[in-house]
């Protein structure tokens, strides 16, 4: 199983089918929703909608410009369109076409990626979203989504249609571990503290929050109380939660499925610098470099995903 077994965590579905059930059911009442989908419905779970609102869904092929076209015209018409696919093949292949049809004009459109990071596998470094955070927040009024399972996964969908403004979910393909059995209280712009703890904070979202509670865990043997942090929303950022951190606990790192530039930890090194918030921070990132195609825990290992890389950069800010 992936990370989170040092935890007690039980495995949970993959976010990306977390999703496709959620926005299943959350379109029986919304009737304003629409699926536009790029031929890969089978893949990012929108199929589950299309096979319940035939009348609501619409393929228009491998052509992710004109995914994101049609949908810009959808909203400007009123309706709430969600279009998925690969992480990669959305934010990278139409990332003009998100500027000028959706960022721009500030339409209500929600995009989904799935397939993000390293941990899609033996589908190699061509189809592995590992700059699709950094595209993302780099679109003026862009709300950026990285849930961590399946139960925040589900409540993520819901808050990213209720959201007016274009929305960035971003999702997993692989099944990851449940953080958040007894349920999430989840608000876009609020992180959730998981694991309370006075000596340092791990910040992370995704899979990495599985991670970084076994690294939390692996920490408390040794004496060393590590809070875990949440922070599903990259932007809008929450800045409390980084402030409470650094006057809380003796330094903060950052884990993150991503490339080191532009992702969550320079956000959250941003948001510190701003506002004058102070405190040693490591990062923890899959490196300035693309990834291989491998077995996923493989990867994960090979690129410093890992309790024991998280977990070092925890020793190491502690001094």
């Amino acid at each position: 199983m992936f990370y989170g077994e040092a935890s007690g965590l039980k495995m949970g579905k993959a976010t990306r089918d977390a999703f496709g059930r959620a926005l299943e059911e959350l379109g029986k009442d919304r009737t304003d929703v629409v699926v536009v989908d790029a031929d890969v419905g089978n893949s990012t779970r929108t199929e589950w909608f299309a096979k319940a609102f035939p009348e609501r869904s619409f393929n228009i092929g491998i052509a992710e410009s004109n995914l994101v076209g049609i949908a810009g015209g959808l909203a400007a018409s009123g309706k709430t369109p969600v279009i998925a696919s690969f992480a990669c093949f959305l934010l990278c292949n139409a990332y003009d076409q998100i500027r000028m049809s959706v960022a721009f004009p500030e339409l209500n459109v929600k995009l989904v990626g799935t397939h993000s990071g390293i941990s899609i596998g033996e589908d190699g470094p061509s189809q592995m979203g590992i700059e699709d955070v950094a595209l993302a927040c780099s679109f003026p009024g862009m709300t950026v989504v990285v849930p961590a399972d399946e139960p925040s996964t589900r409540a993520a969908t819901a808050a990213m249609l209720d959201h007016r403004g274009p929305v960035y979910l971003r999702l997993g393909r692989p099944s990851v571990p449940i953080v958040y059995e007894n349920g999430v209280e989840f608000r876009i712009g609020k992180a959730n503290v998981v694991r309370d703890g006075k000596d340092v904070t791990i910040i992370a979202n995704g899979l990495m929050v599985a991670v970084a509670l076994d690294a939390a865990t692996a920490l408390e043997k040794e004496g060393v109380s590590a809070r875990v942090v949440d922070m599903h929303t990259v932007k809008p950022i929450d800045v409390e939660a980084i402030r409470a951190a650094a006057e809380q606990t003796r330094g903060i790192v950052v884990a993150e499925e991503h490339a080191p530039f532009g992702g969550l930890g320079s956000v959250v090194a941003m948001a510190a610098a701003e506002n004058g918030i102070s405190t040693p921070m490591r990062f923890v990132n899959i490196g300035d470099r693309y990834a291989e195609s491998g077995d996923p825990m493989g990867l994960l290992k090979k690129y410093g995903l890992t309790p024991e890389a998280v977990a070092d950069a925890c020793r190491s800010v502690l001094g």
